[in-house]
């Protein structure tokens, strides 16, 4: 479900936008207000761009190469199609 920017930054702002990592730091998704991401894999920035919605702590991810992928915010944690990605700041 697309929302407006206006609703989705100030629906999201705490919850979902920012940096999330996985525990080994491979892999750094920034979830950018206006829903935007960028995603570094293996050292690689911007491996991964794309625009994403979120509905509740659900996240719909439309990459710039044409794929989708889904995402959910359970307790803190974000789990991403296999990744399970943590707070950059709850990493270190």
């Amino acid at each position: 479900m697309a929302q407006s920017d206006a609703s989705f930054e100030t629906d999201t702002a705490d919850t979902i936008v920012g940096m999330w990592v996985t525990a080994d730091e491979d892999i750094r998704q920034n979830l950018l207000p206006g829903g935007r991401y960028e995603e570094e894999r293996d050292g690689r920035p911007k491996a991964y761009t794309g625009r994403y919605t979120v509905d509740g702590a659900h996240i719909d991810y439309f990459d710039d190469a044409g794929f989708t992928a889904t995402g959910d915010v359970i307790e803190g944690v974000l789990y991403h199609e296999h990744l399970v990605l943590f707070r950059a700041d709850d990493t270190e």
